[in-house]
């Protein structure tokens, strides 16, 4: 990996992910709560329905994706199959509260009289959940039960890695679309563009892409630095 080629360790990725997790975290519910009314999954202001999307396609979705995805470098002398586990696992509950929000933007559009699908926001967002739950369906069914030949899963492994960054990277892609489509549509209804909200809602994005920034990084760079093949420390006569 060119990360471990670069001398770069996992480790402070890994602190730098959850900080901004957090951060991301609080601010989606602060916009979603505080400047949008608050989140109800059955209400007359169908605003509050679409809010609990964004939410929980950053914190139930992306979050909890990065964290199924860090679990070998956040605790890299784990188990073996207990990480295996705890990564199968919160990769299976990304997925179901992501297809909920999805679920959720419907319900919001076909209530208030929005049509679907009609977005590339939509459209990334459709693909990528599909291509999550293929992605969880293969490692499952590979690497867990009822498990391939050691020979196919060794082979399988570097390119179901290198698939589910690509997955992870078009979830953050398309939450980025998802901020500034929303955005737009607010202050083409008449909110401030340079109001608090407006700020509020790119700086929440701004901070969504260091965060998974940070995740791309650990999730490629080694738990420990080894020094390069071919190279030795100068000896010190």
């Amino acid at each position: 990996m060119a990360a471990a080629g670069l001398g770069v360790k996992a480790t402070p990725f890994t602190y730098a992910a959850h900080a901004l997790a957090a951060v991301a975290a609080v601010l989606v519910l602060v916009w979603c709560v505080h400047f949008r009314g608050g989140l109800a999954l059955e209400a007359q202001n169908k605003n509050l329905i679409f809010n609990v999307h964004p939410v929980l396609m950053l914190i139930g979705y992306i979050i909890l994706g990065s964290e199924a995805i860090l679990i070998y470098r956040v605790f890299p002398t784990l188990n073996h199959d207990t990480a295996k586990l705890t990564h199968l696992i919160l990769h299976a509950i990304a997925t179901v509260l992501g297809a909920f929000g999805i679920y959720c933007a419907f319900k919001f559009h076909n209530e208030s009289g929005i049509a679907n699908l009609y977005s590339l926001h939509s459209w990334l967002g459709i693909g990528t959940i599909s291509l999550y739950g293929i992605q969880w369906v293969f490692g499952f069914v590979t690497f867990f039960f009822p498990g391939a030949a050691p020979s196919v899963r060794r082979s399988a492994l570097p390119w179901h890695a290198l698939f589910g960054l690509f997955v992870y990277v078009l979830a953050l892609v398309t939450a980025e679309l998802g901020f500034l489509e929303k955005l737009t549509f607010l202050e083409s209804g008449g909110l401030d563009k340079y109001g608090a909200e407006a700020f509020l809602v790119n700086f929440t994005a701004l901070v969504v892409v260091l965060f998974g920034a940070s995740v791309v990084v650990a999730a490629v760079a080694p738990a420990h630095v080894e020094e390069p093949q071919g190279y030795a420390p100068i000896p010190v006569n």
